[in-house]
């Protein structure tokens, strides 16, 4: 006699306790019967966007009315649409200040109205039909609004340090770095997305469902017996995941703050943990536990507002107490001096501002935090600068140029994609280190909203092959719209754009927001080796062999920095490095696309001694 399993059609028999059981694999989700499976396989269904807002991003007012499209678009909506071609000289008419008041009364929040530069869109050889993906049903986002390096003449500083420390993580403390050490324990031993990212075996979407819930609720359950076996071991008779939802959001809370922190950490289990995440957040898996497994980042300003004590943002001190003292070319006097009037300027802070809930070391924590802030930023986006200033140092057009310090490429010739002459070259690689430099300097707000569109509610994932294996292609409606906004900044910044302005976002070249912010996160790991090679030669130049070895082979140490240079302006900017002839190119994703390029072809060139002289170990991270 045959023992049946629970019909698939039965909704009560797909319960937590049955597909945790002995017989789940005849479970399946109800949906699998005879209807048309939604999720990752189907594409978002279009909604009608608000009255008022951007035909385009649809979260942002509409400023600007196209005379000849007669779609309405925010300002960077339409500067990314109508950047080249006829679409150029495209009349507008700008909108009602009633207009945006209306928007502002549906849903709160008007983005800052910034105006177009149409002499800043030069030439362009993206699509002209560019599509941004994705719709989101989601209310709007905040406003956007991108911060300069240092606060704007004429404002409070105060208010600049308010608005940055709403996408500043709260350092761990001591003890929830335990439960981090538990949790990358239990993410690297799981295999979640080696069995569910996959499309063999034969399992419909359906069966899919049953597994991640069971492998999800597998990981839980580790975390639970390995922080408290007792409490564990109650866990697996009652089968309660509600009773710890607490637990579970924190300690996944602090995985995601973890890596926002410090990007170089958690590089193979942070995909598994979002990947996890996002899982969680599907509907069927919520219903069967009962709760959220994720819950928002805790950052400074989240615990300073919730007692209040936001001034302490606006203290004058506050500059002091949150400096990065470093030591390059500074005497022992003056590094101690700063360091003591850090200290006093924190304990000053921390004293004043203590209340009841608020205590001292908490605020000593949130100081720290916007201290660790200010060192990313000069460990990430100041080799950009460098960059830059070497760029303008040694190859502005208005300084003659011969042929082996010319940055002119051509098509076809040494792996380039792209033909330039000296003088475009350099505009196209100072806009690319521009648009850099104010990307890393905004990655953690974009790694919020990253977040915010992976771990969304309302925006499925598709599992599909890209060319690279499968991916879980997703619309990110939320970073994308803010990736063309500081792209819009920094067109306007550099005056003129060469090359193509195309985003890509949740297709074959980026499929989700998780791929796009690891690409960024990378460029430090390119630009930083590079700084530090540089910035040790002349050092290096000093032993007589090394020196006799520099002038025989490139005449002067100036010509060997000259020629690393230029090579990489060259070579790691020339639309290289794809699998295929239709993607990288000038594109935004392809110009990293392509300094990956060069980097991987470092050990073919002439002077890679010169880089292993200065103590260079690759560009993974290490030095």
């Amino acid at each position: 006699m045959s023992i049946e399993g629970p019909s698939i059609n039965d909704n009560s028999k797909f319960s937590l306790e049955n597909i945790l059981g002995e017989n789940h694999e005849t479970i399946e989700h109800p949906s699998a019967n005879g209807n048309p499976s939604g999720g990752w396989d189907e594409e978002a269904t279009e909604k009608l966007v608000a009255e008022g807002y951007c035909v385009e991003c649809e979260d942002q007012p509409a400023q600007v009315l196209c005379e000849t499209c007669l779609d309405k678009f925010c300002e960077v909506c339409f500067a990314a649409q109508h950047r080249k071609g006829s679409r150029k000289r495209h009349a507008t008419k700008p909108l009602s200040s009633g207009q945006e008041k209306k928007a502002k009364t549906e849903n709160g929040v008007v983005a800052k109205s910034e105006v177009p530069n149409e002499d800043a869109m030069d030439e362009d050889d993206g699509d002209d039909e560019e599509e941004w993906l994705g719709i989101s049903s989601e209310p709007p986002a905040p406003k956007l609004e991108i911060l300069g390096a240092q606060p704007a003449l004429g404002t409070d500083v105060g208010e600049w340090f308010v608005e940055r420390s709403k996408y500043i993580p709260l350092r761990l403390t001591l003890g929830e770095r335990k439960y981090l050490r538990l949790l990358e324990a239990a993410l690297n031993v799981s295999e979640y997305t080696d069995k569910i990212d996959t499309l063999g075996f034969g399992l419909s979407k359906a069966k899919r469902i049953v597994h991640q819930i069971r492998e999800l609720c597998a990981i839980m359950s580790g975390l639970v017996l390995a922080a408290d076996y007792k409490q564990g071991q109650e866990l697996f008779t009652d089968r309660d995941f509600e009773a710890n939802a607490d637990f579970y959001q924190q300690i996944f809370e602090l995985g995601r703050r973890h890596k926002i922190m410090n990007p170089d950490k958690m590089r193979t289990t942070y995909g598994k943990l979002i990947y996890l995440l996002q899982d969680s957040q599907t509907p069927e898996v919520k219903d069967l536990l009962s709760f959220s497994c994720v819950k928002p980042i805790k950052t400074v300003h989240i615990v300073l507002e919730e007692h209040c004590a936001t001034d302490l943002l606006r203290d004058k001190l506050v500059t002091v107490a949150t400096q990065e003292i470093y030591s390059e070319g500074r005497s022992r006097r003056d590094i101690q001096k700063d360091i003591k009037a850090k200290e006093r300027a924190i304990e000053t802070l921390s004293s004043k501002y203590e209340r009841k809930g608020l205590s001292q070391e908490t605020i000593r924590q949130c100081l720290y935090s916007i201290g660790d802030n200010h060192a990313f930023l000069r460990v990430n986006r100041d080799p950009c600068e460098r960059m830059i200033a070497y760029l303008k140092q040694y190859f502005h057009p208005t300084q003659a140029k011969d042929s082996k310090t010319s940055l002119a490429i051509r098509s076809g010739k040494g792996g380039a994609r792209l033909s330039h002459d000296h003088s475009k070259q350099y505009a196209y690689v100072l806009q690319s280190l521009t648009l850099w430099r104010e990307i890393l300097h905004d990655l953690f707000r974009l790694w919020f909203l990253a977040e915010q569109d992976l771990l969304s509610e309302n925006v499925s994932y598709r599992l599909r092959d890209t060319g690279q294996g499968l991916n879980r292609v997703q619309a990110a409606p939320k970073t994308s719209h803010m990736m063309h906004t500081i792209l819009h900044k920094a067109q306007q910044r550099v005056g003129t754009w060469i090359g193509s302005s195309v985003i890509h976002m949740g297709d074959h070249n980026v499929p989700n927001a998780l791929l796009f912010i690891d690409k960024y996160t990378q460029i430090y790991r390119i630009l930083l080796p590079i700084c530090n090679t540089l910035s040790l030669i002349p050092s290096l130049a000093q032993k007589p062999a090394i020196r006799s070895y520099i002038d025989d082979e490139f005449g002067s140490t100036e010509n060997l920095i000259c020629e690393i240079l230029g090579d990489f302006f060259r070579h790691g900017f020339d639309g290289s490095g794809a699998d295929n002839f239709f993607d990288a190119g000038s594109c935004i994703d392809g110009r990293l696309t392509s300094a990956w390029n060069w980097c991987g072809s470092l050990e073919k060139k002439r002077y890679f001694h010169v880089f292993l002289l200065t103590g260079f170990l690759g560009f993974d991270g290490e030095w």
